[in-house]
């Protein structure tokens, strides 16, 4: 499945827990510009990639007033594992059930080396300080992930 989900679009609620066991939901972004990124795994190779772009370019994202969680299906401890690996400054939700994969559609068939299986499709949403979905980039650029999200909401210079 990929995401039918579109700009203007009211960002679906959640509500996770993240590396540290505590709660983070939607609401606690309301008024700030959110960058909620999908990604398959922490500490392969291309997550990782995009993960580091992130935290290279986290300052000039937060000038711009924009927030960064990360959800993946790996539970607490890879999450905290992997954050301390590469100093990632931002948070990241344990997702193993699936429930926001499927919520944000993100979660379904894909094929890598010939095989098919169940996994998570690298997605993006920028979320708007109302709730509502400023873009959603289905084709991300690990290497450029922080440029692609300032090109997508016209603050890039």
């Amino acid at each position: 499945m990929i995401t039918t989900l579109q700009p203007g679009d009211d960002a679906p609620h959640f509500e996770g827990i993240n590396q540290n066991g505590k709660s983070v939901s939607l609401e606690k972004f309301r008024g700030k510009t959110l960058v909620l990124y999908f990604y398959p795994h922490d500490m392969t190779p291309t997550c990782t990639v995009e993960a580091c772009n992130l935290r290279d370019n986290y300052a000039k994202l937060k000038r711009k007033g924009i927030a960064i969680l990360g959800v993946s299906e790996d539970d607490e401890a890879k999450h905290r594992k992997f954050i301390e690996r590469n100093s990632l400054p931002f948070d990241l939700i344990a997702d193993v059930d699936h429930t926001l994969l499927k919520a944000y559609g993100v979660w379904g068939n894909k094929k890598f080396m010939g095989r098919e299986f169940d996994g998570t499709h690298r997605t993006t949403f920028i979320i708007g300080p109302d709730g509502k979905l400023i873009d959603v980039i289905k084709k991300v650029k690990s290497k450029d992930h922080a440029e692609q999200i300032l090109e997508s909401i016209g603050q890039n210079s």
